[in-house]
């Protein structure tokens, strides 16, 4: 009888990717499953000082097994970067400083329209769509990046 071990016969998991759509006041955070297909939307989470949004990031890092952090880059129509992009890069390194993992920067020109568009098209109040715009504009950073890294992984 030959001897199949489980890394031969069943592919492993990937440890999960945690995308920001990083703001002044809210931070909209989506995941990946383990096979880097999927993006499922988490709670917006409204922040209140740098030591309690990297707390609770520690706590999300730590319940879904995070392996990666994805930043939205917000960059101009012409591509070029402004202020929201520089907190965007300042925040990024604190992020890899504290937590020692890699994290992305990819662009998000156009997911917060995309977001309030999708959104637009549900029955969902306005205060309801405002509360969870972030959190769309997340899932779709994270699924254009799954979609972008399957695509050069061809």
């Amino acid at each position: 009888m030959e001897k199949v071990s489980a890394s031969d016969s069943i592919p492993q998991p990937r440890q999960r990717i945690l995308a920001l759509d990083f703001g002044s006041r809210t931070i909209g955070l989506a995941v990946s499953d383990e096979l880097g297909v999927t993006a499922q939307g988490l709670p917006t989470y409204r922040r209140s000082n740098k030591r309690n949004d990297l707390d609770h990031l520690r706590r999300t890092i730590k319940q879904y097994g995070i392996g990666e952090l994805l930043m939205g880059l917000p960059l101009r129509m012409s591509g070029a970067e402004g202020i929201q992009s520089e907190k965007v890069h300042v925040f990024a390194g604190e992020l890899r400083r504290k937590f020692k993992l890699p994290v992305h920067l990819f662009d998000e020109r156009l997911t917060s329209v995309e977001a309030n568009r999708v959104l637009r098209q549900t029955d969902m109040s306005i205060r309801r769509r405002a509360e969870v715009v972030d959190q769309v504009a997340a899932v779709l950073i994270l699924q254009s990046f799954l979609e972008f890294r399957k695509s050069q992984n061809r």
